[in-house]
């Protein structure tokens, strides 16, 4: 199974907003300045994490992304589900079907051998990240991580971020 790069990129921005100041925000340049990535690229991807309600878009000069709920209620399987759709990896085409005989639907009523397994390695693959929180992520980073690291990340969130006025509540 191959996810696309977005999903790397996605992950690694809820993290990075997961250490933002109360209702802080980011903007998208800096999260892609952060990771290396074009803008435009990222602001397809923090888009799609919004309209999916893991972050939410606060318009104007101090806006920007911040995580739409706490990272403890976020999931890997969520921002995983957000960019590459609900759909499983694995889509049966019943090709046993096409061959050049063909053979009466009615040979086929027990279900393909291939999908079964197919659909139980996504079932566990999902399985395994949905128990992952993202405020799991950014706890062991920052625990297990390389010390440097981890200071280079959180002098960076701390030059980027916009503080909101506490009164603000618009929401894009």
């Amino acid at each position: 199974m191959k996810l696309g790069e977005g999903v790397e990129a996605a992950i690694h921005c809820a993290a990075t907003l997961a250490s933002v100041d109360g209702n802080s925000t980011m903007p998208g340049a800096a999260l892609a300045e952060s990771f290396g990535l074009s803008s435009s690229y990222l602001l397809k991807h923090l888009n799609v994490l919004t309209a999916s309600g893991i972050l939410e878009s606060v318009p104007g000069p101090a806006g920007g992304y911040r995580l739409a709920r706490a990272a403890e209620r976020i999931t890997l399987l969520d921002i995983v589900l957000a960019i590459e759709g609900r759909e499983p990896a694995f889509r049966c085409g019943e090709i046993r079907r096409n061959g050049p005989v063909k053979i009466d639907a009615s040979a086929y009523v027990k279900p393909c051998g291939i999908n079964a397994a197919m659909l139980k390695a996504e079932r566990a693959y999902r399985a395994a990240l949905a128990e992952v929180k993202l405020s799991d992520i950014v706890a062991d980073y920052a625990a297990e991580g390389d010390p440097r690291s981890f200071a280079a990340s959180c002098a960076f969130v701390e030059r980027h971020q916009r503080r909101q006025k506490p009164s603000s509540t618009n929401q894009a």
